[in-house]
């Protein structure tokens, strides 16, 4: 069993940053590739970024690209979140997740084997 905790989260002004972490334990971080998903009131969860177990690949979704930065550190067994130029739209639970050995399907929730429970961010004018 992998754990994975969020944290970083919070109120934030349109324009402005915040950066989110995921702390995993359990099991060995670096055999995981890591996703971000995102889940806003009445829709559903979507990608967000997604990253190799080695760090040397990193995806993202259209709507974040140029904005937001996946990243992770294996001796830390965290991976990050930097979301900058923050708009409205990004407001929602945020997500992250382990994919074991890593999927062409990052972009899809079926291609993670586990999950945190989530973390705020909340966007405003």
């Amino acid at each position: 069993q992998l754990q994975l905790i969020e944290s970083g989260g919070g109120l934030v002004q349109a324009g402005g940053s915040l950066r989110l972490s995921c702390a995993a334990s359990g099991r060995t971080f670096r055999n995981y590739a890591m996703g971000w998903f995102r889940q806003a009131p009445g829709k559903e969860r979507e990608f967000v970024a997604a990253i190799s177990w080695s760090g040397g690949a990193t995806y993202y979704a259209e709507s974040v690209k140029g904005r937001f930065t996946i990243s992770r550190d294996n001796a830390k067994n965290t991976v990050y979140l930097q979301m900058n130029s923050l708009k409205l739209e990004d407001t929602a639970v945020y997500y992250c997740a382990a994919d074991w050995g890593g999927s062409e399907h990052y972009y899809t929730l079926s291609a993670y084997d586990y999950w945190g429970q989530g973390t705020q961010v909340t966007v405003s004018s």
